[in-house]
């Protein structure tokens, strides 16, 4: 966000020297999809330290994944930020993900910052925040939820195309509400961790293969036009390149806030993979199936038993008694 932290805690000095950008990429293979994640972000010239904080993209958690923006009006900005990201990323990844697990998340990691701030000041922190969270076995399908005016867009397959964005900022201008004195139509007027949280919004989409998803904080989609943002990303460089490039254009048209940039891009198995597990599958169920006709068989290979067989061996049975 674009106000000055008042305080920071101790815990966030290591990453007061943050001046440059740092940038991740991993690839998370699962049974049936293949996710290609790469992060950037960078401290902007307001603060001392990045209150900006995301998902760590390499450490092969559930697919969810988080970017959260410390409000600089609130103390402990980015301490907050990273406890947001590291909350929800926790609850989502515990049990089945659906459009109420993702508000359960945002709502219960709302109510522990609280918690934990109320313990070492007597002033409220906050974050916005956005994330994106997969679900079935194809991870075709996702859920977007977000509270404040981080971003989520959908990259289409062929690179060049425009971005689509997919959330709404939560702010007083779209909410229709007035904000508070010396504030912007444009402040987003619900963050998580100081009771503003409200509904959080959640939309469910469908992600075709060579799609991607992109979050990003305002420090970033405040300087860039969707042209830019389809020009930075249209390249055939690594995707955390991409990311980091589309970091530098906002830096170019002016942007001195923290700013991050996440990207998921889905990519299904390949056919031989699939083929595989057709195969062992096919091999299962003929197997069973032979087993199946081998017991049939010795079943009707036994001799039939009738009651005149039982009858005679009873009184064959008696005459040797006698």
């Amino acid at each position: 966000m674009s106000l000055i932290t008042p305080r920071e805690p101790v815990i966030a000095e290591r990453f007061a020297q943050e001046r440059f950008i740092a940038t991740q990429q991993a690839r998370q293979l699962r049974r049936w999809s293949e996710l290609v994640v790469a992060a950037a972000s960078s401290c902007g010239d307001r603060h001392a330290v990045n209150e900006d904080s995301h998902s760590d993209v390499s450490d092969g958690h559930a697919p969810v994944f988080i970017v959260a923006d410390g409000v600089g009006g609130g103390v402990m900005a980015a301490w907050v930020s990273r406890h947001v990201v590291r909350r929800v990323q926790a609850a989502l990844g515990k049990g089945r993900i659906d459009a109420q697990a993702v508000r359960n998340a945002l709502l219960e990691a709302d109510r522990d910052v609280a918690r934990r701030v109320a313990k070492r000041t007597t002033g409220s922190g906050a974050a916005t925040v956005a994330l994106c969270a997969g679900t079935g076995s194809l991870l075709a399908r996702w859920f977007i939820g977000w509270v404040g005016d981080c971003r989520v867009y959908r990259l289409a397959k062929a690179d060049g195309e425009t971005p689509e964005l997919i959330t709404r900022d939560d702010t007083y201008r779209n909410l229709g509400e007035s904000p508070p004195a010396g504030g912007s139509p444009d402040d987003p007027a619900r963050m998580v961790g100081n009771g503003a949280v409200g509904d959080p919004c959640v939309e469910r989409i469908e992600l075709g293969s060579g799609e991607a998803l992109l979050l990003c904080s305002d420090g970033v989609y405040k300087h860039v036009s969707s042209d830019d943002m389809r020009q930075a990303l249209a390249t055939s460089e690594p995707l955390a390149r991409r990311c980091m490039r589309l970091i530098e254009v906002a830096r170019e048209h002016g942007s001195i806030d923290d700013a991050t940039v996440l990207v998921v891009r889905r990519v299904a198995r390949p056919r031989a993979a699939l083929w595989k597990y057709a195969c062992i599958g096919a091999l299962a169920l003929l197997f069973a199936v032979m087993l199946f006709a081998a017991a049939s068989d010795a079943i009707a290979a036994r001799p039939l038993v009738t009651a005149t067989d039982v009858q005679s061996n009873l009184c064959r049975e008696h005459e040797l008694e006698h």
